[in-house]
């Protein structure tokens, strides 16, 4: 399971190190809690949902330290750089400009082979929504494979 955690890491994270970090922090927790561990339940799911929830605490973590950071006045905004926008035309620039949240659904069923179900397990949501959220992730990503960034038309409901 380590290379496929790692590889779901590497994806999150988009740095070697921190993705490392955050496949220890994940058999750590995960050892830590064996026993919280429900046998119905398939380990690889329960090993992802761990890593996933690792990050997005991480990411929180980040995000509040970075206001803290910006109120003191010290950190500047940087812009991508001509490189960046070159590299954003391939497709592999395409996936990795997805949303975490259609990063991980993208990777989970076509990359790692999770069913539906499974991927509701981790995320706690009815399969439908998973479906739902799947066709919109593909559907973005063939957006911006073409080059048609387009944001999406919200609907008011009464």
């Amino acid at each position: 399971m380590l290379p496929r955690l790692r590889r779901f890491a590497l994806w999150l994270a988009r740095d070697v190190h921190a993705a490392d970090d955050l496949v220890q922090s994940t058999m750590e927790r995960a050892l830590a809690r064996w026993q919280t561990r429900r046998e119905e339940e398939s380990l690889r799911a329960w090993l992802f949902a761990i890593l996933y929830r690792q990050f997005l605490d991480g990411k929180r973590r980040a995000n509040r330290y970075a206001m803290l950071l910006g109120s003191l006045g010290r950190e500047e905004p940087t812009w991508p750089s001509a490189e960046r926008v070159a590299v954003a035309y391939s497709t592999l620039a395409a996936f990795a400009s997805l949303p975490v949240e259609q990063r991980s659904l993208l990777i989970w069923v076509s990359v790692e082979g999770l069913s539906y179900q499974e991927v509701a397990d981790i995320l706690e949501v009815p399969i439908g929504t998973v479906m739902s959220r799947l066709s919109r992730a593909r559907r973005a990503l063939r957006q911006l494979g073409e080059g048609d960034p387009q944001s999406p038309s919200l609907r008011l409901l009464k």
